[in-house]
Parts: structure tokens; C-alpha cells; sequence
């Protein structure tokens, strides 16, 4: 027999159609100095997102895929941390 979920949670739980988000996370801590990209703009597969300054260089962060800047997850001089997520992209 199967259980029955409430409405809510049946709605939470069926697979979604459509690619998923992806988020895009920079390799190096540092301050974000640049971003060159805005929301709602285009990006192909390995443009980039945000510029890092860490040990007075300027490190891109590429986008994993092509599609849609959902959003941007910092602003400019915003210190991030290895692995941080900067920004949503809609594929």
C-alpha cells in the first residue's frame, strides 16, 4: 500500500523538469575585485564570473557551463573562502 503525502510535500518531492541550478565556486580565498558579468547575462562554458585578488593576483573564476547568470552570490571586496559558491547559473 502506499502512502499518501501531503500536497506540500508531494509537490516538494516530485522530480523537477529542467536542468538544475549549477553553482560556481571559486578554488582560492581572497577578495573578489571584479565581476564582470550581470545578473541575468549569458555565459558560455569557461567565461568568467568574478576575478579573486589573493597574493596580489588576480585569479578568474570560470563558469562549469553554459547558460543564464541566475545570480551573484557576492559583491565587489567581499573576502571568500576556497570553495565558496559566487554564483547560480541556470542552464
Amino acid at each position: 500500500m502506499k502512502k499518501k503525502l501531503p500536497q506540500a510535500l508531494y509537490a516538494y518531492n516530485k522530480k523537477q523538469s529542467g536542468m538544475p541550478d549549477i553553482k560556481v565556486v571559486t578554488e582560492v580565498a581572497g577578495r573578489i575585485c571584479s565581476l564582470p558579468v550581470e545578473t541575468g547575462g549569458s555565459v558560455a562554458d569557461g567565461d568568467d564570473i568574478a576575478f579573486v585578488e589573493a597574493m596580489k593576483m588576480e585569479i578568474p573564476v570560470a563558469s562549469p557551463a553554459a547558460g543564464t547568470l541566475k545570480s551573484i552570490l557576492v559583491k565587489i571586496d567581499d573576502v571568500v573562502a576556497e570553495g565558496q559558491a559566487v554564483a547560480v547559473i541556470e542552464t
